[in-house]
């Protein structure tokens, strides 16, 4: 099954708005409906069920911007997969979905054809303010067991009522332990606004953009220099990691806004998710994994809350670590792991199509963030800081 949110104008429409975007004009009069299955949201097709058989749900989060929350009343989950990794067996009520998450559930049919039941898709996001006037959005579609027959009415259950996925609860069917760790990294969602109270995040101290050298080619022209950090340019917040060291991040969000925090180049261990911040809007609780910490490259850091994860730096390269949120990403909610430079240049060569491709379009593929040598940054357009 598929989730999207979908959006009633072109991208370069929704760019412009969110470029111009004052405070009293939110929220915005195209806000997303959702595509179920690929299909309007109520309109999608049944999902035949057949009495007793046991059915793998493979349910992907294709959103930019919203959230989804999943069940079919009469009826238990149990996660079996998330992000493409095998997990031990976890019984829930429901899948609550960021964008870019995945899961594999298996859903146990019942054991007759006298109902058919009604599933629920409730779509909802907070990455603009005023996003209560329009929301949530609940969808439902039809379990078929046989055609005609009635839908039987199962009464709803508040939500905190219901066993939703947490994020540390999961445990790896590998059952790896815990990864000693070498080193940590704290990052800090740094919400700000600007002169027209437009909001924006940064991951750290810098808003995250683009800079004139891409980094992969600075991390591979510049020796050993590619082992400091300022050659690639404020914007980029990278950091770099030695090869093989273990490393522990943890993303700290104090603000009411919720995220989806994607990895590249690695899966992540989930070890332990709790409060941050104060808030009367909502309640985070402290989780801590089991002894088989749960791997996956998408995870959810929700409003007021932290998530500590920890993996291996054997993956050389260039990975970005960015929230899953369009209006994020688009923003500067990011950061860029710079991994093992030094084995990067053994390894790594850039094939002479994607140089010939940069060439043509003028970016140049040698030096630091701004195409000269060493530590001199000029020509690089300046950084965007967060107000003290």
């Amino acid at each position: 099954m598929t989730f999207e949110d979908w959006f009633t104008t072109e991208f370069n429409v929704r760019q412009e708005y969110i470029n111009n975007l004052k405070g009293a004009e939110r929220p915005p009069t195209n806000y997303a409906k959702a595509l179920i299955n690929g299909y309007d949201g109520n309109n999608t097709a049944p999902i035949t069920f057949v009495p007793g058989k046991r059915y793998r749900l493979r349910v992907v989060c294709m959103s930019v911007n919203t959230w989804f929350k999943f069940r079919i009343p009469g009826h238990k989950m149990s996660i079996i997969e998330a992000d493409g990794v095998e997990s031990m067996p976890l019984e829930v009520d429901g899948l609550l979905m960021g964008p870019g998450q995945r899961y594999s559930a298996i859903v146990t049919a019942q054991d007759t054809m006298k109902f058919n039941y009604i599933y629920n898709i409730t779509s909802y996001s907070r990455y603009i303010t005023n996003l209560e006037k329009l929301q949530p959005i609940v969808y439902t579609g039809l379990i078929e067991y046989k055609n005609g027959a009635p839908t039987k009415n199962i009464p709803a259950p508040s939500d905190e009522q219901l066993k939703w996925p947490e994020e540390a609860e999961l445990q790896a069917y590998d059952k790896q332990s815990r990864l000693p760790v070498d080193r940590r990294i704290e990052l800090l969602v740094n919400r700000f606004t600007d002169i027209y109270n437009v909001p924006y995040s940064a991951l750290g101290t810098t808003l995250y953009k683009s800079v004139l050298v891409p980094t992969l080619y600075t991390a591979l022209s510049m020796g050993d220099l590619a082992a400091n950090s300022s050659i690639y340019g404020p914007q980029t917040n990278a950091y770099v990691l030695k090869h093989l060291e273990v490393v522990e991040i943890v993303i700290n969000n104090p603000a009411i806004e919720d995220h989806t925090f994607h990895f590249h180049g690695h899966n992540v261990q989930v070890i332990e998710t709790g409060p941050y911040g104060t808030s009367n809007k909502t309640t985070v609780s402290h989780k801590v994994s089991g002894p088989w910490p749960m791997w996956r490259d998408t995870v959810q850091v929700r409003a007021f809350e932290f998530i500590r994860v920890r993996f291996r730096a054997d993956n050389p390269g260039v990975w970005f670590l960015h929230c899953h949120l369009a209006v994020h990403m688009y923003t500067g909610l990011a950061v860029v792991l710079i991994e093992a430079p030094d084995v990067l240049q053994q390894r790594q060569t850039v094939p002479e199509a994607m140089v010939e491709m940069c060439k043509r379009q003028n970016i140049p593929t040698q030096g630091n963030g701004a195409g000269n040598p060493g530590f001199d940054m000029s020509g690089l357009p300046p950084a965007v800081y967060p107000p003290s």
